[in-house]
């Protein structure tokens, strides 16, 4: 069964009375496991397609199934409830509580869940980013790579489905960019279904399917070429 299906997908804004379409008819199917990079320019509908399959929004026509659940049919509790217990998400801003050190703020999904061992469950979600060591730093102690490596330790401490990546690299050098998609890459390999939205050709390049849109539809959608395998984790 594949893990999303999104079938003729249309979403439509309201704008001083104006309809604003951004999303025209969009069909998608993602297995699990998969590692896609989607890509287009500005107002292209990559964003808004990413709201609509974490359940941050909810198409105006058309159909998502979740592992074959029809999400558009649930209430506003259930959603919440599947975005915290089925998805990841990772941005561009970290969103790291700053006063917090690093292992409670990956606790923190688990606090919203009611999850009572969380602290060993937040300390092995940071050794699977190479973080373990930093666990009681502050976020302002850490460097802008290590900051979002603490993002998809929070990401990926409930075992979700599906990790959702929104130009996760948009705010750091090459270097630290390196080690996120490395970090991505390694995710990729051991099961992880990651869907990373992206501006940046070299970026996206490390996923292994790429899908494209203008003008709020899909205008491509093909494998990419396998990378060389990378030999252990990030950089510490």
């Amino acid at each position: 069964m594949p893990l999303i299906e999104l079938e003729n997908v249309e979403k439509v804004y309201q704008m001083d009375g104006l309809e604003v379409p951004a999303l025209r008819g969009v069909t998608l199917t993602i297995d699990p496991g998969e590692f896609v990079a989607i890509m287009g320019p500005s107002g292209s509908g990559k964003s808004t397609c990413m709201n609509i399959l974490g359940c941050l929004d909810r198409p105006t026509a058309g159909t998502y199934r979740l592992e074959g659940v029809d999400v558009t049919t649930l209430h506003d509790t259930a959603l919440a409830r599947l975005r915290n217990r089925r998805f990841g998400f990772v941005f561009q801003s970290y969103n790291l509580l700053p006063r917090t050190p690093a292992v409670e703020n990956v606790e923190l999904p688990m606090v919203y869940a009611g999850v009572t061992d969380r602290r060993p469950r937040a300390l092995a979600a940071l050794d699977a980013v190479g973080l373990r060591a930093r666990a009681r730093h502050l976020p302002t102690q850490l460097s802008g790579g290590e900051q979002q490596r603490v993002t998809f330790a929070r990401a990926i401490v409930m075992s979700p489905a599906i990790v959702l990546a929104d130009e996760p690299t948009g705010n750091l050098d090459s270097t630290a960019a390196g080690e996120i998609m490395s970090l991505m890459e390694r995710l990729s390999h051991q099961g992880m279904t990651i869907v990373l939205v992206t501006h940046d050709a070299e970026i996206a390049a490390h996923a292994r399917r790429l899908v494209q849109f203008r003008d709020g539809r899909i205008v491509r959608d093909e494998p990419l070429r396998r990378r060389p395998e990378r030999v252990g984790g990030p950089a510490g």
